[in-house]
């Protein structure tokens, strides 16, 4: 009884992964779900689909990614009615998402009856910020009323990341401070003190801090203000701005920062600046994150951008010699988990290659106590 099935409902997709202990035995994605001549109508149609293609002899649990735990939910958890309740009662804190992953949960506890069913929350990992990096300044009453703090995202690749650091290096994951750079369409930063996330870049919403493929990152407020009082903008005009509709595309009508380099070399000004401050926005994060964890043992980038634009991580980190951060330019341009920096750096920069699918089942066979 060591399978375990990993379901990651996206907004218009289904990752699925079937391990046999560490081992993949199986992988997919059903794409297009709830678009017009495309995949499948719903969530739910699209996991009864990969379902019923799969043979789950032996299927120890089903592991399912929950975007948002909001203030309740700390760790996985097994899921019965009232975790169930609980995640729907979150649904307005990530409406977008939320919803997928009680779809998926939903469908395999009704096919599976006798398997357990695993939420594994991106919030859960940041339930270990301080007061002082979870809470925003305003009025305490309305804050405390409203559920508005940080919460943070992306936690299931953080943990994921931050702990094959110490591996890479030969380093106890409990006695390392590390800087880890989740740099896909979505991006994040996160300081990780001794394997607990102690600061990072997203906020109330996915929405806060770096620069993103559509997403704006750090605005001031009153731009919102401005663009409803004089632009006559309606909230949800502002809010598919801001995340549908800014961010490298924003910025270059492209959302890929492959496209975007692309441009940049061919000499494009607005690709050119839309890189300077995707890049600035990341330093900008290094550097405070740094200042907050004291001294740091590792860098690590990771996702789609992190993995493979090395001209992104040269000049995110370039200027930051006097911090012990360099990079190898050799080093920089290869594949895989490795070390970038130079042999003897003070500061170990590192590529890894994410895995949340692993993690999800890392952490559902935690609860469930298989191996």
């Amino acid at each position: 009884m060591s399978r375990v099935l990993v379901l990651n409902c996206g907004s218009s997709s289904v990752k699925w992964r079937h391990y046999d202990g560490d081992r993949t035995l199986d992988q997919g994605t059903v794409e297009r779900v709830g678009e017009p001549g495309g995949g499948p109508a719903d969530h739910a149609s699209a996991v009864r689909q990969i379902l019923a293609g799969l043979d789950l002899t032996g299927l120890a649990a089903v592991g399912h990614r929950v975007v948002h735990g909001g203030r309740t939910f700390s760790a996985p958890a097994l899921v019965d009615d009232a975790v169930l309740a609980a995640i729907k009662d979150l649904v307005p804190l990530a409406p977008l998402h939320n919803p997928a992953n009680l779809a998926g949960i939903e469908v395999a506890r009704a096919a599976l009856p006798d398997v357990a069913q695993v939420a594994v929350f991106d919030t859960a990992f940041h339930h270990t910020l301080p007061e002082a990096a979870a809470t925003y300044a305003i009025d305490r009453d309305t804050a405390q009323r409203y559920d508005i703090r940080r919460y943070g995202f992306h936690g299931t690749s953080h943990a994921y990341v931050s702990r094959r650091t110490a591996e890479l290096l030969g380093r106890p994951y409990d006695q390392l401070n590390t800087i880890t750079l989740h740099l896909g369409n979505g991006a994040s930063a996160c300081a990780v003190a001794n394997g607990r996330s102690v600061a990072t870049s997203m906020g109330m919403s996915p929405l806060e801090g770096l620069v993103m493929g559509t997403r704006s990152g750090d605005l001031d407020p009153t731009v919102i203000f401005h663009l409803r009082r004089e632009g006559g903008l309606s909230v949800d005009d502002i809010d598919d701005l801001l995340n549908h509709r800014s961010g490298l595309l924003g910025l270059t009508g492209a959302n890929d920062m492959r496209e975007v380099l692309q441009r940049r070399a061919a000499g494009d000004p607005a690709a050119a600046l839309a890189f300077d401050v995707y890049c600035r926005r990341i330093t900008g994060y290094v550097g405070a994150y740094y200042a907050l964890l004291g001294h740091v043992d590792a860098i690590a980038f990771t996702a789609g951008v992190g993995e493979h634009a090395a001209p992104v991580r040269a000049t995110a980190l370039a200027g930051l010699t006097r911090l012990g951060i360099t990079v190898d330019e050799a080093r920089n341009d290869g594949d895989g988990d490795r070390l970038i920096s130079p042999d003897g750096a003070e500061v170990s920069v590192c590529v890894i290659r994410t895995d949340e699918e692993r993690e999800i089942a890392r952490q559902t066979r935690d609860v469930v106590g298989t191996d």
